[in-house]
C-alpha cells in the first residue's frame, strides 16, 4: 500500500486563505517614505503561532520587511512593564482617535496623545524608554522586540535613513508633545529612536511570534522566556483592540474581532488571547494605511474559522462531572479548568445540597487548572472546612490532592 502524504491541515487552511485573497491587487505601497516606495508589492504570506509554540505558515513568510507601526503595541508593553501603567498614562491616553495615524491628536486639557498606536503617542512611548541618548533608548526597544520575536533582528539602515530624512511631520508631532509636557526626552532623541524602531526588519513569522507572546500573557511560546508581565500583555491587547487599526478600528472590531496592529511596511500582527498569534504580510495599502490583502486574510480567517473573540461558542462544559450519594455524603467530582463562571456554577448548583443532615464533598482530583478568583470563591464559600452546628462534622469537605485552591 502506497504511503499517503499527511498534510498539516492548519497550513492547508492558511494556503486556502492566501488563494482567496491573492487576486486582490488594489492599493499602493507606501510612497511617503522613499525607500518603501521601492518595495516589491507582490509578496503574500501568513503565519500562525500557537501558545504552545507550534508554527504554521503559508506563502512568503521568509520575506523581510520593516516593522513600522506594528512595533507600537510592543513598545507600549515594554514601557508599561518598566514604568507602570499609571506613569505611562500621564504621558499618553488610551482612547481611539478616529483619525489617521499621523494626525495631530492631543487632548486639549492634558496635552497627551490620544493613544500609543498613533505616531504622536508612539513617539512619546519611545521617549520614555530607559537611557538618555537615542542609542540608549533604541537599545532598550531593540532588546525588547527581539525577545518578543525570539531571535536577533537587524535594522534596515536604508529605510532608517529614508525615514529620518523625510520625517519632519513626526518631528513636528514630537515638538507639540514636548511643548505640552508629555514627551520624555529631547525631540531629536525621541524621534531618532522611533525612526530606528520602525526600521527593524521582520517577517510574517516574527509578527506571529510577537503576537503569540501577547496571547500567552507575556511569555514567548517558542523560547519560553517571560518578556512582559501578564498585566502589561492584557493592557496592550486591550489598546490594540480599540486603537490598533487607526481610524478603521471600529470596523475591524466588528468584522474581525481580534486585537491587531498594522504597519505601512505591509505587516499586520493579530492575536486571539490564550490561543495564538497571527502575522500577515502584503505591501499594498488601502487609504487608511492598512495592508489590503492582510485585512482581507484576517477577515476571511475570522469568518471561516470562527475566530472573533466575541463569538458565542455554545454552552461551556459543566465543571461538575458527576454527583454520587453515599449514606449522608454527596460527592461532586469536578473536572477541567475552572475560572470565575465555573466556580459560580458549582457553588450555585451545589449549595442547596449542604445541610445538617449530611456533607458535600468537592473532589478536585480531575481539575487541571483553577483561576485565582475561582480559588478564592471556593475558599470563602460558607461551610467550607467548617463544622456543623451540632458538632457532627464538616458541612463541606474539599478533596484537593494537587493543592489547587492554595491557602
Amino acid at each position: 500500500m502506497a504511503a499517503t502524504e499527511v498534510r498539516d491541515p492548519v497550513r492547508a487552511a492558511l494556503e486556502s486563505v492566501l488563494e482567496e485573497v491573492r487576486s486582490r491587487t488594489s492599493g499602493e505601497v507606501a510612497s511617503y517614505i522613499p525607500e518603501l516606495a521601492r518595495v516589491d508589492p507582490d509578496p503574500l504570506g501568513v503565519a500562525l503561532v500557537s501558545v504552545h509554540g507550534i508554527v504554521h505558515e503559508a506563502g512568503d513568510t521568509d520575506a523581510h520587511f520593516t516593522i513600522q507601526s506594528v512595533s507600537k503595541p510592543f513598545v507600549f508593553a515594554l514601557a508599561v512593564d518598566a514604568l507602570g501603567l499609571d506613569e505611562v498614562l500621564k504621558h499618553v491616553g488610551v482612547e481611539p482617535s478616529g483619525e489617521p495615524f499621523n494626525a495631530i491628536s492631543l487632548e486639549p486639557a492634558t496635552g497627551r496623545p490620544l493613544n500609543p498606536m498613533i505616531n504622536a503617542g508612539a513617539i512619546v512611548m519611545s521617549s520614555l524608554m530607559a537611557g538618555d541618548t537615542a542609542d540608549d533608548k533604541f537599545a532598550a526597544i531593540h532588546s525588547g522586540i527581539q525577545k518578543f520575536a525570539g531571535r536577533d533582528l537587524i535594522v534596515d539602515e536604508a529605510v532608517f535613513t529614508s525615514e529620518a530624512t523625510t520625517g519632519d511631520r513626526n518631528r513636528a508631532l514630537a515638538y507639540l508633545t514636548l511643548a505640552a509636557g508629555t514627551l520624555g526626552a529631547p525631540v531629536d532623541v525621541a524621534t531618532t529612536a522611533y525612526f530606528r524602531q520602525c526600521s527593524i526588519s521582520v517577517t510574517a513569522r516574527d509578527l506571529a511570534t510577537m503576537a503569540a507572546t501577547l496571547a500567552t500573557g507575556g511569555v514567548n511560546p517558542i523560547t519560553r522566556e517571560r518578556v512582559i508581565s501578564e498585566n502589561a500583555a492584557r493592557w496592550t491587547s486591550a489598546v490594540m483592540t480599540s486603537c490598533g487599526m487607526y481610524d478603521e478600528s471600529g470596523s475591524w472590531l466588528l468584522r474581525v474581532g481580534m486585537p491587531a496592529k498594522s504597519g505601512v511596511g505591509g505587516g499586520i500582527a493579530a492575536e486571539l488571547p490564550g490561543q495564538f498569534g497571527i502575522g500577515t504580510f502584503s505591501p499594498r495599502l488601502d487609504a487608511k494605511g492598512n495592508s489590503v490583502r492582510g485585512v482581507a486574510m484576517l477577515e476571511a480567517m475570522s469568518a471561516r474559522f470562527e475566530l472573533h473573540q466575541l463569538q458565542h461558542r455554545g454552552d461551556p462544559l459543566s465543571p461538575i462531572g458527576s454527583l454520587t450519594r453515599d449514606d449522608d455524603e454527596t460527592v461532586a467530582s469536578l473536572r477541567g479548568e475552572i475560572f470565575f463562571a465555573g466556580a459560580e456554577e458549582v457553588l450555585a448548583r451545589l449549595s442547596p445540597l449542604v445541610s445538617d443532615d449530611g456533607c458535600l464533598v468537592l473532589d478536585f482530583a480531575d481539575v487541571t487548572r483553577i483561576g485565582d478568583a475561582a480559588a478564592r470563591m471556593f475558599r470563602s464559600a460558607p461551610g467550607v472546612a467548617g463544622r456543623r452546628a451540632d458538632g457532627g462534622g464538616e458541612k463541606v469537605v474539599v478533596r484537593d490532592p494537587e493543592g489547587l485552591l492554595g491557602h
